[in-house]
């Protein structure tokens, strides 16, 4: 159990937490939310006592051991496998093969063991990292975002691991799908305090709305009543009939506190700039084949048309060709073979993970924008920077000394500029908050053209999906239908792998096949809870969009429905927790 006390920080002025005081109780499982800029990553670093706070303290039991998966990439070992088993806890230095399971979880195969972690790019690199943290099992995991990094198989897997974590756990996570399936809690700062509840992000976004229409429906029932007191005294101030109740008034006036008026709280504003497109196709490509070299063909053959308001989704493992796939529908690269045909009308926005990198550095992200689109007003400019929540004098920022987030939003606000009706994207979500998720979701639903994006967020993939084009093993090809249809259809490869025959005993047979029933049951329990996520993300999402829309009367009948849903979703996860439970009995009888 962790517990904080009374926690203060501030940066260059800025308060960041004020007094905030919470526990973490043995084998609670909390998602951290927050804007961004909040102080999520910098709670982490007073935890981890990486820093020191102004004022308060933490306290933690004798030998509490804390696990932080960090960026800072170091490595002392020759291979992978001895790199990870550093994790290990001294007294289990022999329990390589749980370092193995896990390094196997999160993408790496038999064979890249042995290699040397400098042959990897930086994004296997803080996998590694990731192992290491994950086969220590400290008491408390601290996890930062660990999805950046993942591709959607090592994602499932990670869900499935953190599912059955049995200590304690924080994660900071823009995915709130993959917040909501491994986490028991949530906790959010918000206005420098922080709020922890029983529940998901929905609960917890719900419950501070309703606080703070509360509270300003007493602020401003407070204000009514200060006004007439104030009103009666200076009426009745020179009369001596009354001089007793006017005091009274005085004295009644000075006890009043006086709420202050909740400060407005910037979201990040997307309302793509929608061309209108009459023809059926937008873009079409033929037999598209690319490769960096001879021996690395990513792309074999591949033909799609965009359609008019298609939603496609580009998925698969990371390393594939899935970026390079949107590079050469964006013309940035030739296609070896093949043809791209784009109709005359098609206007291209494109977010690629190299956009960030093509800012000016001596720019504002003011002139940023407006060399772009010298044809827009000023005014037009400064607004589109308040959207992308760069207001004021934050607007006049230098790109040099943004943050890879405050960039990703400068590269956004330039598609928004940007006449459009084919989005190519490629995943625009690693640096926005839960909240910003959300907003890009509702944007993309009202955008009337087209949309592709690669995206390992299984919430995007569940609500935008129509079409797939997937990479798995080594082939690539387009699936027509929903993500969930694939799932059931099709499925992932590697999620479908049998493992090799052995020999087995009649008892090893009956424990087999117990077990697999166990499985199935498990299967369809986990189908049942995707489900009701799916039907749970979909209310949300129609609550969000409720009030703007006009539609206010309707969020208490959704209100029902979510926790109609929510209560589903409980159940399947305590069941699931006990056929978990069945489960290692069957493998412990294996063993012996």
């Amino acid at each position: 159990m962790l517990q904080v006390f009374d926690l203060s920080l501030g940066f260059s002025g800025q308060e960041l937490l004020d007094e905030v005081s919470f526990s973490i109780n043995s084998g609670e499982r909390i998602g951290l939310v927050g804007r961004n800029g909040s102080g999520k990553t910098t709670l982490f670093k007073l935890l981890t006592r990486e820093i020191s706070p102004d004022e308060g303290q933490i306290a933690t039991p004798k030998n509490y051991t804390i696990g932080y998966l960090k960026q800072h990439l170091t490595f002392s070992k020759p291979n992978v496998l001895e790199e990870a088993c550093l994790g290990l806890p001294a007294e289990e230095k022999d329990q390589i093969w749980k370092a193995e399971k896990i390094l196997s979880g999160l993408g790496f195969s038999e064979e890249e063991f042995s290699r040397s972690p400098a042959d990897f790019s930086g994004g296997f690199q803080v996998r590694l990292n990731l192992a290491k943290v994950l086969v220590a099992e400290p008491h408390l995991l601290l996890l930062d975002e660990p999805t950046n990094y993942l591709d959607i198989l090592s994602i499932r897997w990670l869900t499935r691991f953190l599912q059955r974590w049995p200590n304690e756990l924080m994660i900071i996570t823009h995915d709130r799908d993959f917040m909501n399936s491994v986490t028991t809690h949530t906790m959010g700062i918000h206005r420098q305090k922080i709020k922890k509840i029983e529940g998901d992000t929905a609960k917890l976004f719900e419950q501070i709305a309703v606080e703070e229409e509360v509270y300003e429906k007493t602020r401003q029932r407070e204000n009514k009543k200060r006004d007439e007191t104030t009103e009666f005294i200076n009426r009745f101030r020179a009369s001596a009939a009354r001089a007793s109740l006017v005091q009274s008034r005085v004295k009644a006036l000075a006890k009043m506190g006086e709420k202050k008026e909740l400060a407005k709280i910037t979201e990040l504003g997307f309302r793509f700039n929608a061309v209108e497109f009459h023809a059926n196709h937008l873009l079409r490509a033929e037999k598209l084949t690319f490769g960096y070299s001879p021996e690395q063909i990513l792309i074999k053959k591949l033909s799609l048309d965009l359609g008019k308001k298609d939603r496609i989704c580009v998925v698969g493992k990371n390393g594939k060709g899935k970026s390079t796939l949107l590079r050469l529908l964006a013309g940035e690269l030739t296609p070896t073979e093949g043809e791209i045909t784009k109709h005359p009308g098609c206007q291209l926005g494109y977010f690629g993970q190299t956009n960030i990198g093509r800012l000016n550095p001596k720019h504002t992200i003011e002139q940023e924008l407006a060399e772009l689109r010298p044809d827009l007003s000023y005014g037009t400019i400064r607004k589109t920077c308040g959207a992308m929540m760069f207001p004021g004098d934050m607007a006049l920022k230098l790109i040099s000394v943004l943050s890879g987030g405050e960039r990703s939003r400068v590269s956004l606000g330039k598609i928004l500029l940007s006449p459009t009706n084919l989005l190519l994207l490629d995943e625009p979500t690693n640096h926005l908050d839960v909240e910003s998720c959300d907003s890009l979701i509702a944007a993309l639903d009202v955008f009337p053209g087209t949309v592709m994006i690669v995206t390992h967020s299984e919430m995007f993939l569940h609500h935008l999906a129509k079409k797939l084009i997937v990479f798995d093993q080594d082939r690539v090809f387009v699936f027509e239908g929903t993500y969930q249809d694939f799932l059931d259809q099709v499925g992932w490869a590697e999620e479908a792998k049998k493992p090799k025959k052995v020999k087995v005993t009649n008892a090893q047979k009956e424990n087999q096949k117990q077990h697999q029933l166990v499985v199935n049951k498990a299967k369809q329990i986990e189908k049942m809870i995707a489900d009701e996520e799916v039907a749970l993300a979909a209310v949300q999402l129609k609550m969000a969009a409720a009030p703007s829309q006009g539609k206010g009367h309707e969020i208490p009948q959704l209100q029902e429905k979510a926790v109609q849903h929510q209560a589903a979703i409980d159940a399947g996860f305590k069941e699931l927790e006990a056929l978990i439970s069945e489960l290692d009995a069957l493998d412990h009888a294996k063993q012996a």
